[in-house]
């Protein structure tokens, strides 16, 4: 293995880790090194699909675009979906090799050491850097006989480790002080930094405490990042999307994105967020759905059951209402599937129903098979021409019955080519649904949809040339993020560490 690696790890989940291993993938892209994102395995709901139609998790996809590299599945050799609280789908080198609850999890662990092994050492052998995440805490030991990916992935990259701590939530001193102190000599000796993460005030009211927190850890704080909340980085995997507000009194379109219990890959609603004059808020239960202009179903892990779910607490009934009082449903993935009539799971791939009532507002079926269906799209919206790009992950196969019209003319890559028609539109407009993930990536789509429902509230139009596509919103924030991280860290170290 030929390139050199770098460790991010952290004192807790949601430390910032992912964040500051895309802005480190950034800033040494900046200096003309070839570098790489890696995560030996990763939990995740949010998933994104390779262009060899291979998953992982998009913490991962996201790091690779700081780094202007590919996505590819040795950045991410082993993804859990979680399915429940005890179990998980598990995709090796991005591909399902089946359902797994804890116990099994951890007998089967073992046999994926030489699957992450064989990714670093494709990645250390085609980059001059790898830049590798962590997760969690290195300091959980009663999970440290099992360990695949903190201390015994930094081992075998032989990567230097910077620790990452926040200091937003409080007790950031004893988190870092703790964390060592749980940690073997050996994995002490790994650590050759540590990082304070979202910092709210002066560092100069917070250097006596730098001071004697070196002193108690022997290591160096080589850096304090402020807090940021002027622009957005897509981070890991959190569970609950946080409500981002642009209330701007009768301006407002406000789209509500049912929070199913199940939810998945809910970063492909980012774009209608980052549009001025749209109010995107996610609802847990039907009596928050209050008034709105759309409605979206999200993807979902656990389609039929979501559904179930729907039926039981009333929010079926509440979407139908709601589309025959003439609002706009739009259904992504499994959001897609529930539109339809009925979803059958005759072998019980997905779930113990084999047979649900969907909400009937598409004319359309859907069946389950055990294959899994993973590839990215490119094609055009039928009606309009407008092009649409993106990825499908989704079980089970949709047919579209008598008088439906098929939304979009894509086609498909992955370990095949295949051109097809996805999705189906109602003959007035107002219901549409499609298994592709980064609809509303593209402006003209994107735009037209908010028009669509500016016009029917009298509303000003937006203009389509004054929008930013979703990589341009990114590309501006991974540049705004290495600025920040910068000014706010060490890099002469972090470059004598990882090349001396």
């Amino acid at each position: 293995m030929t390139g050199k690696a770098l460790m991010i790890q952290g004192t807790g989940s949601d430390v910032g880790k992912s964040v500051l291993t895309a802005a480190l993938c950034r800033l040494f892209v900046r200096e003309g090194y070839r570098v790489a994102p890696f995560k030996a395995q990763n939990m995740a709901l949010n998933s994104f699909v390779t262009i060899d139609g291979g998953e992982i998790g998009r913490a991962q996809a996201v790091q690779a675009a700081a780094a202007r590299a590919e996505p590819s599945v040795h950045m991410n050799p082993v993804l859990l979906k979680p399915r429940e609280d005890t179990s998980a789908q598990v995709i090796v080198h991005g591909f399902p090799v089946g359902n797994q609850d804890a116990r099994e999890y951890i007998k089967y662990k073992k046999s994926l050491i030489p699957k992450v092994r064989e990714s670093l050492e494709y990645l250390k052998n085609n980059y001059d850097l790898v830049v590798i995440e962590g997760a969690g805490s290195p300091a959980e030991i009663n999970l440290r006989e099992h360990d695949l990916v903190n201390m015994a992935t930094a081992i075998e990259a032989q990567a230097p480790v910077l620790l990452a701590a926040d200091i937003d939530r409080g007790g950031v001193f004893a988190s870092v002080v703790g964390t060592l102190a749980l940690l073997e000599d050996y994995e002490k000796e790994m650590i050759k930094g540590v990082i304070i993460n979202k910092f709210r005030g002066q560092v100069e009211r917070l250097r006596p405490g730098l001071e004697q927190l070196e002193g108690l850890i022997d290591k160096p704080v080589i850096g304090v990042i402020p807090y940021f909340s002027d622009f957005r980085v897509p981070e890991e995997d959190t569970y609950l999307p946080r409500e981002k507000s642009r209330r701007q009194g009768g301006k407002n379109v406000e789209i509500v994105v049912i929070h199913l219990p199940h939810i998945s890959n809910f970063t492909d609603f980012d774009p209608l967020e980052e549009v001025e004059g749209v109010y995107l808020r996610y609802a847990v239960n039907p009596e928050d759905l209050g008034y709105s202009d759309a409605i979206i179903i999200p993807g979902s892990k656990n389609t039929i059951e979501d559904l179930a779910n729907l039926w039981e607490q009333g929010w079926a009934q509440k979407i139908i209402d709601f589309s025959q009082g003439g609002g706009t449903v739009i259904g992504i993935c499994g959001g897609y599937q529930m539109l339809g009539q009925e979803i059958v799971d005759p072998k019980g791939s997905e779930s113990k129903i084999t047979r649900i009532q969907g909400l009937g507002l598409l004319n359309i079926k859907t069946e389950f098979f055990s294959e899994k269906i993973t590839c990215q799209a490119k094609g055009k919206v039928i009606e309009t021409s407008e092009e649409v790009m993106g990825y499908e992950i989704h079980m089970g196969k949709t047919t579209l019955l008598s008088g439906s019209q098929p939304l979009l003319e894509i086609k498909q890559w992955g370990r095949e080519k295949v051109n097809k028609l996805d999705g189906a539109v109602r003959d007035d407009g107002l219901v549409f649904g499609t298994y592709l993930h980064g609809l509303f990536d593209q402006v003209p789509f994107r735009i037209r949809f908010i028009n669509n429902l500016r016009n029917k509230k009298g509303l000003p139009l937006l203009k389509e040339e004054e929008q930013l596509s979703q990589f341009e919103v990114w590309e501006r924030s991974y540049e705004k993020l290495a600025n920040l991280v910068s000014q706010n860290i060490q890099m002469d170290y972090i470059y004598n560490l990882v090349f001396k």
